[in-house]
């Protein structure tokens, strides 16, 4: 088991799904259970899969949950673009996102080798 207030792909994956929810507040209302809906579970899923991998009993359990946590990351970054394209998001904000997207994908790898090389 991990302490997951320790791991920092956490506590930045969950500034990130605090970052989406506000942002997404700002989307028109009729996409409250269409695009809105879907990107915030998606951002609620990367720490979330991360802190359930975290406390699972193995480290080839963390694997598996950090890779569905990237898995999540990959449908937000997807969803963003879609909503940018659509004009519900600035360009500026959807590439500041994605840039934090892009850092947690690294993070993820990078934890991922790490505790390949335990196993």
């Amino acid at each position: 088991m991990h302490n997951i207030k320790d791991l920092k792909i956490w506590n930045k994956s969950i500034d990130l799904a605090i970052r989406v929810y506000d942002v997404s507040a700002k989307f028109p209302v009729d996409e409250r259970y269409g695009l809105i809906s879907q990107i915030r579970r998606c951002a609620v899923s990367i720490p979330s899969n991360i802190s359930e991998g975290a406390g699972r009993n193995s480290n080839k359990e963390f694997l598996q949950f950090l890779g569905i946590a990237n898995g999540s990351s990959y449908e937000l970054q997807t969803q963003l673009v879609i909503t940018e394209r659509l004009g519900f998001i600035d360009t500026k904000i959807c590439s500041e996102l994605l840039e934090s997207i892009d850092e947690l994908q690294k993070m993820n790898f990078n934890l991922q080798k790490s505790i390949r090389l335990k196993l």
